[in-house]
């Protein structure tokens, strides 16, 4: 199991692949095992499987790439290969032997878009490594096995694909969602009922152990592990599969009845014809959802309502004869506040810099929703950030002498310059960043000069 690049077997391996090795994790894998094809006999060597050469390379190549923080052995992720060419023999004998123990995962807490707090699990450097392999190897013999409806963390699926199939439904004329939020889903997962549907799909008792191992490592906080009898931790490459596969009956379910439906992940959305139908499928699927796989619905957060009224994925829907994605309102006010953190006062920073920071997540932002239909909304959104730029301007300059004199620099006419100087006053900042002479000082072209990406190919103000 020695992975130094000086290792033949492991170079050549890795050599080969390079930078057009499959990302299994995020959507390229093109050989997809088709359903039925192998007995659970064929399982029965998993762990071999997992462990061949070329396998372990591909997993070595995903994690390095992926990067990431330290789990609470302290080992980084530049440290990993140097470790395996000192101990992957006798980590590979461990799983062989089924005697390999994981390390419990560092708590992390984020702060959730919507508010309140995700709590992830980091696991260790090479707890990482094996989980990746471990996934690889199942994920190529269950993806086909799972309903064309689930998109969330599987090869060639994405975000962008649920959507337009939801839009799809929505304008057939399935004018009502069931919109199902699962409380605290990678939390709750229950490991029994998971560890029994890993067992009718894998023989090798070797691999079954090692995943329920995973599940039952624990997670550390202020230095004591806290055992945990449910979930599944979120940080670890095998996980999203796991809750792919736990969530699997529920697509199931939803296709014996007939139902038109997107998942990602634990976002479920069901489409039906007339809100009495929705408010019966909601009370039915949160039936089923406790007594088979005892999970919980968070009825707060779900709802059967119009698709203009609920936000799915970030994105919601416009009214009318021609259904067109929008970006939900929720998404926008979160854009806004992001733009105010980046752009307050107390932050400093020259204008440059500040558009820097601005050009990075701007860019993220657009790559994911310049999926929407509705570029007016990125129009005005892109007038907002080059005002709020403006104010920022006009703040620093303080005195309305320097705001004179700043102008008349940038080539405004005297007359122009007073009126954008508030005429001596100070001035609403707000009101005066939209002045024309502020506009005229600061065009369009000025903020592209320093980097300010486009929302939308053309703009004005």
């Amino acid at each position: 199991m020695s992975v130094k690049r000086q290792n033949p077997e492991w170079d050549s391996k890795i050599s080969k692949q390079g930078e057009a090795l499959e990302d299994v994790e995020g959507a390229n894998e093109p050989h997809m095992v088709p359903a039925n094809v192998e007995s659970l006999a064929e399982t029965e060597h998993m762990m071999e499987e997992i462990l061949e050469p070329e396998n372990l390379s591909k997993a070595l190549h995903r994690v390095l790439k992926n990067k990431g923080a330290p789990g609470v052995d302290g080992m980084k992720i530049d440290e990993l290969e140097a470790f395996l060419a000192e101990a992957g023999n006798t980590v590979k004998q461990l799983l062989l032997e089924s005697r390999y123990q994981p390390k419990p995962v560092r708590r992390v807490e984020i702060e959730k878009p919507g508010g309140g707090i995700r709590q992830l699990g980091i696991p260790c450097v090479v707890d990482r490594f094996i989980q990746q392999a471990v996934l690889q190897v199942l994920q190529k013999r269950w993806d086909s096995t799972f309903s064309n409806s689930s998109f969330g963390f599987r090869p060639n699926r994405s975000q962008h694909q649920a959507v337009e199939q939801a839009q799809k439904y929505v304008s057939s004329g399935l004018s009502i969602v069931v919109d199902i939020d699962l409380e605290k889903f990678f939390d709750r997962v229950n490991h029994d009922i998971l560890m029994s549907k890993i067992a009718k799909r894998i023989r090798d008792k070797r691999v079954l152990k090692l995943i329920r191992s995973y599940l039952n490592a624990g997670m550390m906080e202020d230095g004591v592990k806290v055992s945990q009898d449910d979930g599944v931790p979120q940080g670890g490459p095998l996980s999203p599969l796991l809750s792919n596969l736990m969530l699997d009956e529920l697509d199931k379910e939803l296709e014996r009845r007939k139902l038109s439906f997107v998942r990602y992940a634990d976002d479920c959305n069901i489409y039906v014809r007339s809100q009495r139908a929705g408010e019966r499928v909601l009370s039915s699927i949160s039936n089923f959802l406790a007594k088979k796989l005892r999970l919980k619905v968070n009825e707060a957060k779900s709802a059967v309502g119009k698709p203009s009224q609920r936000k799915f994925l970030g994105f919601s829907f416009t009214r009318g004869p021609k259904i067109r994605r929008r970006i939900a309102p929720q998404s926008i006010q979160k854009f806004k506040l992001r733009i105010q953190e980046l752009t307050c006062r107390k932050r400093g920073g020259t204008l440059p810099q500040i558009i820097k920071e601005l050009s990075k997540y701007m860019k993220g932002w657009l790559n994911y929703f310049g999926y929407c239909e509705t570029p007016s909304v990125l129009d005005k959104l892109q007038q907002w950030v080059r005002r709020k730029l403006r104010c920022i301007i006009w703040k620093r300059w303080r005195r309305s002498s320097t705001r004179f004199e700043r102008l008349r620099a940038m080539g405004l006419s005297i007359l122009h310059a007073r009126e954008g100087a508030g005429n001596g006053s100070r001035g609403p900042s707000w009101r005066m960043s939209l002045s024309p002479p502020m506009a005229a000082a600061f065009p369009i072209a000025y903020f592209r000069s320093l980097g300010l990406p486009d929302l939308v190919c053309h703009s004005s103000a």
